[in-house]
């Protein structure tokens, strides 16, 4: 239940601090942190958890990621159900909380977005089905590769954290403008079911094309990084 527990509250903060930065402060009047500053948001939730819990649960926050290092023969299937049910309950917490604080402001408008995933007329940059599935599968991939290797036991010690910070950080520097950058279900649903509408219909491919991406890269990984016999 500790590990649970941790899941659970190391997703609350990822989706508080990098949906929140997207929400209340990406274009604050003059002093918006912009794509910059949200990019940063969800990479520092992901190293700050990653030193704070890691130990604990081996800070996945991601229901992609427990299914990437499943793949990669990191973690056992009779945990991916409860890992997944503790990080979307964590995402739907912190989408609770945040609309409790964002609704304080008079002109919040929860159907403009909320820092939903979308593809076509609800994708940023106005990107098709197809640009953001293909964004989504790639940058996950990508993700698990990281991840994967900086805990790799070869790796230099105590600096995995940081890599994986910094890449998720980069992933949204590339993605924002694609998808408003999910590689996370989890993320995804905690702050789709708030908005409802065109953000729950579309919220499949952010389960699906993350899924996808992560074990992809969990494979990669074992073929790159498998040591030999």
């Amino acid at each position: 239940m500790r590990k649970y527990g941790a899941e659970f509250f190391g997703t609350f903060w990822l989706v508080l601090g990098g949906c929140g930065s997207a929400v209340l402060a990406a274009a604050f009047p003059e002093l918006g942190i912009g794509l910059l500053g949200v990019s940063l948001a969800f990479g520092l939730t992901v190293l700050t958890m990653a030193y704070s819990i890691g130990h604990i649960s081996g800070c996945h926050l991601n229901p992609a990621v427990s299914i990437g290092l499943w793949a990669g023969n990191r973690f056992p299937a009779q945990e991916l159900l409860p890992y997944i049910l503790a990080q979307v309950a964590g995402a739907v917490l912190a989408g609770s909380v945040l609309y409790l604080i964002a609704s304080g402001k008079a002109s919040f408008d929860v159907s403009a977005g909320f820092a939903s995933n979308g593809y076509g007329e609800h994708s940023p940059g106005q990107y098709s089905l197809l640009a953001a599935l293909l964004c989504e599968v790639v940058m996950t991939m990508m993700f698990l590769l990281i991840i994967m290797g900086a805990t790799d036991k070869r790796a230099p010690q105590g600096f995995a954290p940081l890599a994986i910070g910094l890449g998720l950080t980069l992933i949204h520097l590339i993605s924002i403008p694609v998808t408003n950058t999910s590689v996370n279900p989890a993320r995804s649903t905690g702050v789709a079911l708030f908005v409802g509408d065109w953000a729950v219909s579309q919220l499949w491919l952010f389960w699906l094309a993350p899924i996808i991406g992560a074990i992809l890269g969990a494979l990669i990984y074992r073929f790159l990084g498998e040591e030999e016999a």
